[in-house]
């Protein structure tokens, strides 16, 4: 996992899992704890908000399970030919 700035207090974070990048915002949508400072699955590709327990699924933000309802955003991630992470914050 690396954690990136993309915009002044705004923070994600760009997962491995498998070989495929995904990008999620660094805010659990339960009470804005930090994800990308909780454990992470690489196999079942999810985080875990070190707060109160949410598991969010890295490919579509969705939350897994209570405290946290409502899914997090996340981004378009690519590769350029010049080897650079790339994600797209819109």
């Amino acid at each position: 996992m690396k954690l990136v700035v993309v915009g002044p207090g705004t923070f994600v974070g760009v997962y491995n899992c498998g070989g495929s990048l995904y990008a999620i915002e660094d805010r659990c949508s339960h009470d804005d704890g930090p994800l990308c400072e909780g454990e992470w699955d690489e196999d079942m590709c999810r985080v875990v908000c070190p707060r109160h327990g949410s598991q969010f699924d890295l490919t579509s933000g969705r939350p897994l399970g209570p405290p946290a309802y409502e899914p997090v955003a996340t981004y378009p991630v690519s590769i350029g030919d010049d080897g650079i992470v790339r994600v797209d914050v819109g």
